[in-house]
């Protein structure tokens, strides 16, 4: 049975490894820049306003968050990265969090999700994320929100741009997205109910 992404709970926040939660299903990371729309994103996906905090200055999801989905897989809301104006020791130890994450011996991660801006290329911080999940051996969705943001021309010369940074192969879905509309809401439902079943 697919995943209904309007049933949806927040469970918790993680702020060390030993809260990280362990119980077997699976588990979607959410990760993008802090000025990305990922909280945007994450509610667009399941159909509430503020589910995920969406704050007026970028870079406000500071642990990692964990949503039920139809209590059937969770939605995780790792910590953006690149903008916030955040002390230097603070910014390690969100990084410190996420590789703790990512490298737990439980396996813990499903499927990640990147979240890219449309409208630019891929930044630096956005390859080593794409790396981390690439090394994880779990597949892998590109998000290209802001999609809203463009004219219709603009879009496929866009989304070759990622696909080239990125070097994405076919195995990596490219989905175009707008929070702001809901454009890509389908397919991304789509692509993660299919990550699940495998």
């Amino acid at each position: 049975m697919p995943l209904n992404f309007s049933r949806v709970e927040f469970v918790r926040s993680a702020a060390k490894q030993a809260d990280f939660l362990r119980d077997g299903l699976p588990q979607f990371a959410f990760a993008g820049r802090s000025n990305v729309g990922k909280s945007s994103v994450i509610n667009r996906l399941v159909e509430r306003k503020n589910l995920a905090y969406v704050g007026a200055s970028p870079g406000k999801t500071t642990q990692i968050n964990y949503f039920l989905v139809d209590r059937g897989a969770y939605l995780v809301d790792l910590p953006g990265y690149g903008y916030a104006k955040v002390s230097k020791a603070e910014k390690e130890r969100w990084g410190r969090l996420m590789e703790s994450y990512f490298q737990d011996e439980g396996g813990l991660l499903t499927t990640g999700v990147l979240i890219v801006d449309i409208r630019h290329k891929p930044t630096e911080n956005d390859l080593t994320m794409h790396t981390w999940f690439q090394e994880t051996g779990c597949p892998e969705i590109v998000v290209a929100n802001k999609l809203d943001k463009l004219k219709r021309s603009q879009v496929e010369p866009a989304l070759a741009l990622i696909q080239e940074t990125l070097k994405l192969g076919d195995e990596t879905p490219l989905v175009p997205f707008s929070a702001e509309k809901g454009t890509g809401r389908e397919a991304l439902i789509q692509r993660l109910n299919t990550a699940c079943r495998q």
